[in-house]
């Protein structure tokens, strides 16, 4: 079996009010399931009561980045844990996450737009479906173009949003602006395994949008979004799989904020289970 040399990019911790294990539970997991590292990217502290029950309070940073580097020294030598920050994209909160974002050595800084948010909703939801789908998007691309964010999470999480009227062609015009403007910043995006536990049963993005993406050169990173240790590196086999019918080759991870590459395939052959899969498939 080749040595791992991927990582899961996406994951939380009990300080985000809504995640179960603490982060050497989730390294555990990590080794069984073949990778080379994990990143936490629990959700970051935001000003004004934006949306407190569900991420850290200022208060927690040091915390964080406390039982983080604890679990990095504790699985020294059998698998690499780094400290991330998946920080809300909201206008007018700029200057906060920049701020933020310095206040520790991360190697991944993950930027969201969480159209479930009350604050988000009472600002952006005007009853009209499409409006509201259109504004998710243009914030996106807005989000990219602040140049805080190395990738952007779940990029069409707002699939979820009345999943019943869901229809990708409907949105398509608005995705293709987006991933436009997105796509000449050199932001990557990434590809979240949880949506198929969500209620439009589909990773974030789709094939559709993956599709897209791959033709504007947009790079890549898969994420598990792990709330629970047992959830990590889910479904990266088929993710990978997806990436290919996309026409993505490589794959991206990120160190010190800095993007390298790796190949699909050879994601693909260091995952127990997975190259034997991929064999059977030619």
């Amino acid at each position: 079996m080749p040595a791992p040399i991927y990582f899961d990019s996406h994951m939380h911790t009990p300080l985000c009010k809504h995640a179960y294990g603490e982060p050497e539970t989730y390294a555990k997991h990590g080794v069984a399931m073949g990778l080379k590292g994990i990143i936490f990217t629990c959700h970051s502290p935001m000003p004004r009561g934006f949306w407190p029950g569900v991420r850290m309070g200022m208060e927690e940073f040091d915390e964080y980045v406390k039982i983080v580097t604890r679990a990095t020294a504790a699985y020294s030598g059998q698998l690499e844990v780094r400290l991330g920050m998946e920080s809300d994209y909201f206008p007018g909160f700029e200057d906060w996450i920049a701020e933020l974002h310095r206040k520790a050595d991360f190697h991944y800084c993950l930027g969201s737009v969480h159209w479930q948010g009350l604050d988000y909703r009472k600002r952006f939801e005007t009853g009209d479906v499409k409006a509201f789908r259109s504004t998710y998007f243009q914030l996106l691309a807005d989000s990219a173009e602040t140049g805080l964010f190395d990738c952007l999470a779940h990029p069409d999480l707002i699939k979820n949003y009345q999943s019943h009227l869901w229809d990708f062609e409907h949105v398509r015009d608005e995705v293709a602006t987006a991933l436009d403007r997105i796509a000449r910043t050199g932001v990557a995006m990434e590809l979240n395994t949880s949506g198929l536990q969500k209620s439009y049963e589909e990773m974030n993005p789709g094939l559709e949008m993956l599709t897209m993406m791959n033709e504007r050169g947009i790079p890549v990173v898969i994420g598990s979004d792990s709330h629970r240790p047992t959830r990590v590196a889910e479904g990266f086999s088929e993710a990978l799989r997806t990436l290919q019918q996309a026409g993505y080759d490589s794959v991206s991870v990120f160190t010190h904020r800095k993007r390298g590459e790796l190949l699909i395939d050879d994601v693909l052959n260091s995952l127990p289970g997975a190259a034997v899969l991929s064999e059977g498939e030619v």
